[in-house]
C-alpha cells in the first residue's frame, strides 16, 4: 500500500474516534451536573427542615410574649393590696402610752418619760411599772430568743435640781431602773441584758420645743438577736 493510502486511513479513523470522545466529555459533564444538582437539593431540604424549625421557635416566643402581656395586663388592673404590718398590736401598750416598732430589723419598745419618771428622778413611777410588766409578759412570750438592750435618752436641758451631775449619768440610772424592776419583779433573767445611757446624743426630734424635748427623754428596749 502506497503512502497516500495510508494517510487517507489514518485520517479517516481519526475522523471516526472524534464522535467517540465527545460523546465521553458529554457524559462526565452530565454526571457532574446530575451530582451537584443532587447535592442542592439535599441542602434545599436541610434548609427546608431549618427555617421550619426557626418557625416554630418563633411561634412559641410569641405565645410567650403574648401570655407575659396578659399577666402583666392583669395584675395592673388589680387592686393594690396593702402591705401587712410587720409589727403586730399590743393594745395593753397602746393603753399603757408605750411606742413599739420595727427599727433596722430590731424590735422597739419605747418607754416615754411622762409615764416612767418624774423630772430628774430615776425612781420608777406606778405608771411606768404598769408599763414595764406588760413590756415583760411580751417579751416572754413573743421575743424570748432575743437580748435585750435597755438605753436610757434625756434632752439637752442641763441637769439642776437633781442629784446626778449629768445627763449621761441620769440616763444610765433610769436604764438601771428599768433593769432592775424587770429583774427582780418580772422575772426576766438578768443575763439577757444590756444598759446603755445615751445622754442627749441620740435625740429622735428637735430640742427646741417642749414637745420635741419630751420624745428625747425616754428609756427604749431594743430587741436584738443573740
Amino acid at each position: 500500500m502506497n503512502k497516500s493510502k495510508l494517510a487517507l486511513l489514518a485520517s479517516f479513523g481519526l475522523f471516526v474516534a472524534m464522535p467517540l470522545l465527545g460523546s465521553c466529555a458529554t457524559q462526565k459533564k452530565v454526571k457532574d451536573y446530575e451530582s451537584e444538582l443532587g447535592a442542592l437539593r439535599e441542602e434545599r431540604v436541610g434548609l427546608k427542615k431549618e427555617n421550619q424549625s426557626l418557625r416554630s421557635q418563633l411561634d412559641s416566643y410569641e405565645m410567650a410574649l403574648a401570655e407575659a402581656n396578659s399577666r402583666r395586663s392583669q395584675e395592673a388592673a388589680a387592686p393594690v393590696q396593702p402591705a401587712a404590718s410587720a409589727v403586730k398590736d399590743y393594745p395593753k401598750l397602746d393603753d399603757a402610752g408605750v411606742g413599739y416598732e420595727q427599727r433596722d430589723g430590731n424590735m422597739v419598745f419605747t418607754l416615754p418619760n411622762e409615764i416612767t419618771f418624774a423630772s430628774g428622778k430615776a425612781d420608777l413611777t406606778d405608771k411606768g411599772k404598769k408599763a414595764l410588766k406588760e413590756v415583760a409578759r411580751i417579751l416572754d412570750a413573743d421575743y424570748a430568743d432575743g437580748r435585750y438592750w435597755i438605753e436610757g435618752h434625756t434632752d439637752t436641758d442641763p441637769i439642776k435640781k437633781s442629784k446626778f451631775g449629768s445627763n449621761r449619768e441620769l440616763s444610765v440610772a433610769r436604764s438601771m431602773a428599768v433593769l432592775t424592776y424587770l429583774v427582780n419583779d418580772c422575772k426576766v433573767a438578768d443575763g439577757r441584758f444590756v444598759v446603755a445611757g445615751h445622754s442627749m446624743y441620740s435625740p429622735i426630734d428637735a430640742n427646741n420645743t417642749s414637745a420635741g424635748k419630751a420624745k428625747n427623754r425616754r428609756v427604749e428596749i431594743v430587741v436584738r438577736k443573740q
